[in-house]
């Protein structure tokens, strides 16, 4: 496609939902320019050597399993993997480690699992069989809701099928388990407050504390999910599925733009119909433009009044982010040495939230603008799973800081003064550390190099993560379902004909499952 044509559909942002509208509708035979400000595509998922020569890290996103499990790569499995994409299985998917640096995790070998948790209590041994069960019966019918525009023709056959063959009884479940906070869910079906902690790590993961309502259903998902279908992570890095998508885009005639901030969207009697770059260039869309954007960053500023209306833009001025992240990426000459256990290094991720009430008030002093004093930790180790993203012998870790306040009001522990995160990163990445080093004796030795992304370092990278929050807005019930981003928009439409959005700030939220993308290619599609 020359670089002045007309294209059918301009998308605007080269991550993995923009690519993924935009390969869905190259293969239906759209003509498809996607434009990217930076100077590779991917986003948030993205590998790069960010610490030593070699050393490959995950910049955000680690974890692909949503992605293997998503409908996209489904439909063009044989295209991507023709272009190079390859997974590596986890045997041993997450664990929890507890105060007493006891801990428990989910293999994918399910009487390995059980026989961990039947050392903490048996009842809870026969609860998660049971609860497993349950999930692959109850499975085809949550994931058929997370994969169904908000409303949809879709969304009301998946309900009405899941009351025909669960009963009114099973959709009601099904509900309780949209609604209820993590702690709630989990008092409900166990009695061990190790495992309940092992599970409700997984909320922090998307803005939830124990105690949030709707938090319940990532926590279930993920650990039932992990137990039955295991989890991934991309070979060689999370940008797997970045190039391969790239190359699936350009073999069906899509072009791929980068370098190209954008500064307009611009309007032909009333319909988005081009967009206008920094550098003055301008590109027509002859049926739609996609933004693959948080909602803040389209509107008041790509788009702005009187195109918007007041209402809509009050709305979105309005869309809450969640708390931030700090990622600390190390490169080491060994992994952890777990205190808990060696068997712990085979894991793809270790949680160090040893307990409920630590969860429920890390997010509370992160609320309050204060560094938390102990922070949650999800500790990827990605080289246990693939060597090829370090040299030989050596290892990378993957340190996520979950949750900090995007604006610091005070320090937890008052000895770090309030400041730009500029100035204190250094300083928090030395308590992460130290929290790292309580549970895995002796890890300061092993570091090579560490690379600190600050919450405001975060934005930077990837404008879409304001104050640092690598959910492009708050999942709580206000801002999700048929709620994302805007009420009344929650299908990717916008108030501007023609002009649709995507991403993580839309349905069904954050991950790499690619779901808005592909579910608004098949849309405009129809």
């Amino acid at each position: 496609m020359g670089a002045e044509t007309t294209a059918d559909v301009i998308v605007i942002g080269a991550g993995h939902n923009g690519l993924a509208a935009a390969v869905e509708l190259a293969s239906k035979g759209w003509k498809v320019r996607v434009i990217e400000a930076k100077s590779s595509a991917g986003g948030a998922v993205s590998t790069q050597e960010l610490t030593l020569p070699g050393f490959k890290h995950d910049v955000c996103a680690m974890n692909l399993s949503s992605f293997a499990g998503s409908a996209f790569y489904q439909r063009h499995k044989a295209a991507l993997e023709r272009h190079g994409l390859a997974f590596v299985p986890a045997q041993h998917c997450f664990a929890s480690i507890f105060r007493d640096h006891s801990y428990l995790g989910v293999s994918t070998d399910v009487e390995t699992t059980v026989a961990r948790i039947r050392s903490v209590s048996e009842k809870d041994a026969i609860a998660w069989q049971a609860m497993l069960e349950d999930f692959q019966r109850k499975a085809p019918h949550l994931f058929s809701v997370l994969g169904s525009p908000m409303p949809s023709t879709a969304l009301a056959k998946s309900v009405w099928r899941s009351w025909r063959e669960l009963g009114k009884d099973g959709v009601a479940e099904l509900l309780q388990l949209l609604l209820a906070t993590p702690r709630d869910f989990l008092d409900r079906h166990f009695e061990s407050d190790s495992l309940k902690a092992m599970m409700a790590a997984w909320g922090l993961h998307v803005d939830f504390t124990p105690d949030t309502a709707g938090g319940a259903l990532f926590p279930y998902l993920e650990s039932m999910a992990n137990q039955a279908f295991g989890m991934v992570i991309g070979q060689g890095g999370a940008d797997t599925i970045i190039h391969a998508m790239v190359g699936v885009l350009q073999e069906l005639g899509g072009e791929l733009l980068l370098n190209a901030p954008v500064k307009s969207i611009e309007q032909d009697k009333g319909r988005a119909s081009s967009v206008v770059l920094e550098d003055g260039r301008r590109f027509t869309a002859a049926k739609a433009v996609i933004a693959n954007l948080n909602p803040q960053l389209v509107f008041g500023r790509l788009v702005a009044a009187p195109a918007v209306p007041t209402a809509y833009q009050k709305k979105v001025d309005a869309f809450r982010p969640g708390l931030g992240t700090m990622m600390i990426h190390l490169a080491l000459d060994e992994l952890p040495d777990w205190k808990a256990g060696p068997e712990l290094q085979a894991f793809s991720y270790v949680h160090l939230a040893p307990d409920l009430a630590m969860m429920s008030k890390v997010y509370a002093e992160a609320a309050a603008g204060l560094l938390p004093a102990e922070p949650v930790l999800v500790v990827g180790q990605g080289t246990a799973l693939d060597p090829s993203r370090a040299p030989a012998g050596k290892h990378t870790l993957w340190v996520q800081v979950r949750v900090l306040p995007a604006l610091i009001k005070g320090d937890a522990l008052a000895t770090i003064p309030a400041a730009e995160w500029s100035e204190v990163k250094e300083a928090y990445a030395e308590r992460v550390i130290d929290v790292l080093a309580h549970y895995a004796p002796g890890v300061r030795s092993k570091i090579l190099a560490m690379h600190v992304m600050s919450p405001q370092d975060l934005e930077h990278f990837n404008a879409n993560l304001i104050g640092g929050d690598n959910l492009s807005g708050s999942h709580h019930l206000d801002q999700n379902f048929f709620f994302r981003p805007v009420a009344g928009y929650s299908k990717y439409k916008t108030p501007v004909k023609g002009l649709y959005l995507c991403g993580a700030s839309t349905w069904p939220g954050a991950g790499t499952g690619a779901g808005s993308g592909y579910m608004l290619a098949n849309l405009l599609a129809k």
